[in-house]
């Protein structure tokens, strides 16, 4: 806990602006003019947590993200450690940071007596500074195991599962009935919620790991599951 006294120092929340209405109603863009705050206001925000011994956080993330440390080094400065504290629990953070609910923040002792930690912003912010910063490189495995995976189902679980796979060693490929990847994320998401440039950044760091995309393939009509078992070592079924 860099500052033990930054919840009684710093009692307001501070998010992005949302941008004018009458500019949001002609456009698709996210909603708020920029995903990210300047650094010294993330770090006052992140020194905000209490580091709680029993931190609810924990149990309100359906992740299980680890919270408490990575607002510890955004506090510090260690940007390069928060984001992968972050991706230990967590695959895709910039989802997650414009999507999820934030059932953390609802959890959040500080919300008790202050507005709580924004937990959900400083999420995305590590995020998109990795991304800002290089830290998002593709990571491709030190040796391949020789194994073939294939994986059912291209949205948020299908693709981290993919992802998880690729980078132990593993020759995956993604099978997507629909016509692009990505699933929900792709045609359930708004883009006022999430442009669709997030979900292809990321994809493309996929396939520069080695991850093979086949959308247009219906599994069970195009490619039976015998087929399937045929080619594949293993086979995970992600179906939304």
């Amino acid at each position: 806990m860099a500052d033990p006294k930054g919840f009684l120092k710093h009692t307001e929340r501070e998010l992005p602006k949302r941008r004018p209405v009458d500019l949001r109603i002609m456009d698709w863009k996210e909603v708020y003019e920029s995903t990210t705050l300047d650094r010294d206001a993330l770090t006052t925000q992140a020194s905000r947590c209490m580091s709680c011994g029993i931190p609810f956080c924990h149990q309100g993330c359906p992740l299980g993200n680890i919270i408490p440390e990575w607002n510890d080094l955004v506090h510090r400065g260690q940007w390069d450690a928060a984001v992968d504290r972050l991706h230990a629990t967590n695959n895709f953070p910039e989802f997650t940071g414009r999507l999820c609910p934030a059932p953390c923040e609802g959890s959040c002792v500080l919300g008790i007596n202050q507005e709580p930690v924004t937990i959900k912003q400083i999420e995305v912010e590590i995020a998109e500074q990795a991304w800002a910063d290089g830290g998002m490189e593709p990571i491709k495995p030190s040796f391949r195991t020789g194994q073939k995976v294939a994986v059912v189902g291209s949205g948020p679980a299908g693709l981290a599962a993919a992802q998880q796979l690729t980078r132990a060693g593993h020759s995956v490929t993604v099978f997507e009935r629909d016509d692009r990847i990505g699933g929900l994320m792709r045609y359930g998401i708004p883009e006022f919620k999430m442009e669709k440039a997030v979900l292809d950044r990321r994809l493309a760091q996929m396939e520069a790991e080695g991850t093979v995309f086949r959308p247009g393939v219906n599994v069970g009509k195009d490619v039976t599951a015998s087929q399937l078992r045929a080619e594949f070592d293993a086979i995970v079924l992600c179906g939304g």
